[in-house]
């Protein structure tokens, strides 16, 4: 038997652009938060996109979370707490600085003592050691029924 899921937890990014697309909402928990991070990821997007299709679509993405969501501050809390995920980092023999946002989430999430929604679990696998990081593999909608 399952526990049951938490009331609140954060979205990383992957998630959050695949939003849209989700069939089972039980796969997220009922109050989703994302964090600062997460807008200051998706902010990149459309000044990055190489036509006017894809930064249509990256900007509908920012606007649609900034609608929708009150993110959670990267604060000193979160500040603390990315000490521990870029030591992870570096034990696993990665840099904290190629990884910087999925750190930063992780992070806030870890001082937060929230769950971590993911799309993508394997951008997480690296910090599979820090204690009260959980995270929680959401279904890739593309990868249903396959």
């Amino acid at each position: 038997m399952s526990s049951p899921r938490p009331a609140r937890g954060i979205l990383d990014t992957s998630t959050v652009i695949l939003l849209a697309r989700m069939v089972d909402a039980t796969a997220l928990p009922p109050e989703p938060l994302i964090t600062a991070v997460t807008l200051a990821e998706l902010s990149v997007g459309p000044l990055v996109a190489r036509g006017d299709a894809e930064r249509a679509a990256r900007q509908a993405h920012l606007q649609q979370a900034e609608a929708d969501f009150d993110p959670l501050p990267f604060d000193a809390a979160a500040a603390r707490a990315f000490g521990r995920v870029a030591a992870s980092l570096r034990r696993s023999g990665r840099k904290a600085s190629a990884r910087s946002y999925d750190a930063m989430i992780a992070a806030t999430a870890l001082a937060n003592e929230l769950p971590l929604y993911t799309c993508n679990p394997s951008d997480f696998s690296d910090f599979s050691d820090i204690d009260g990081l959980e995270v929680v593999a959401v279904p890739h909608p593309g990868e249903s029924g396959r």
